[in-house]
């Protein structure tokens, strides 16, 4: 199993999520993930820089580690004509180590350009027309597209990589799951759900990777740790059929004023014990998934990723559940 280091933007400015990246890389992560937000999910966290600014950097001062966007909705924020560009460019300054990963939006993001936040099935019509026009423009020729949602005239992107981009598509239900598996090369999830990894297959993703992603919170202090994972991370519970129609930070913090700090102990591996966040690799590979990245929570990036490395790595390692 691929283990992945994720550079959250909610919570680094964009130089730090530059050093966290090189750190990421040194450590020995396969591949890095980057959140593309416009807001942070609480205020506490402080943070939302622009997440491809942060992608050219980190491909210019990284060799080996992949990148990926997990995830970028190409339907509101951005027109998918420039999505399928800005990804081709970051493919070629990583030297072919980007993969696209997209999903259909949250709230939270894209509602700042004042557009209304339609029903969810909506939302995968607009994504599967974005992809048709990623891909579209990714082989090369002029595209001129007439859809529902968006229009393209006569576009072409004119620096393109010599290998094609792999594209992944966030998976959390039948809808989505039918449009990743006709679509996508690769699936993206946030629950270690091996019905949803059943379902990506049955509609056409046999044999392609799933990507996931875990919070966690590394430190010599478990109970400073679980603290930190109370304000910064309560939100996550919700689940995306929720997080996905919240507003705003001040939403977020409402929907979460009643998750407790036992709860989060129980959710998200926490402190300086390896056994916590082995048996959190172990439950992701056994539903299915061929690569799994963490999230650090809070500032220590560079002290997790030296731990990584020294500790964790090389027990996972033994257990084969790491490349």
């Amino acid at each position: 199993m691929k283990i992945g280091y994720t550079l959250m933007c909610e919570q680094r400015g964009p130089k730090s999520l530059v050093e966290d990246a090189v750190l990421a890389e040194q450590a020995g992560f396969d591949f890095a993930v980057i959140s593309d937000h416009y807001s942070p999910w609480l205020a506490e966290q402080g943070h939302s820089p622009y997440a491809w600014s942060v992608l050219g950097a980190a491909a210019a001062k990284t060799e080996r580690i992949d990148l990926m966007t997990y995830v970028t909705c190409p339907t509101f924020r951005y027109h998918p004509a420039i999505v399928a560009q800005k990804a081709a460019t970051v493919a070629l300054l990583s030297d072919n180590r980007f993969r696209l990963g997209l999903g259909a939006g949250e709230r939270l993001n894209e509602q700042v350009v004042g557009a209304p936040w339609p029903a969810v099935d909506i939302r995968h019509d607009m994504l599967r027309e974005a992809v048709e026009i990623i891909r579209g423009l990714w082989d090369g020729d002029f595209v001129n597209y007439r859809g529902e949602h968006f229009d393209v005239e006569s576009a072409k992107l004119y620096d393109l990589p010599e290998r094609p981009i792999p594209l992944g598509i966030a998976v959390s239900g039948k809808q989505s799951c039918e449009l990743a598996g006709e679509h996508a090369d690769v699936g993206v999830a946030v629950e270690p759900d091996a019905e949803i990894v059943r379902q990506f297959a049955d509609f056409g993703g046999a044999g392609k990777p799933m990507v996931g992603q875990s919070p966690c919170c590394y430190g010599t202090d478990e109970k400073a740790a679980i603290a930190l994972s109370h304000q910064q991370f309560r939100w996550f519970g919700g689940g995306w059929k929720v997080n996905a129609e919240l507003p705003g930070p001040s939403a977020f913090d409402a929907a979460s004023q009643f998750v407790r700090e036992a709860d989060m102990a129980e959710q998200i591996p926490h402190g300086p014990d390896p056994q916590a966040y082995i048996e959190t690799v172990r439950r992701w590979a056994e539903a299915g998934f061929a690569e799994l990245a963490f999230v650090q929570i809070g500032p220590d990036q560079a002290q997790f990723c030296e731990w990584f490395s020294s500790t964790l790595r090389p027990r996972l390692q033994e257990l084969s559940l790491a490349d």
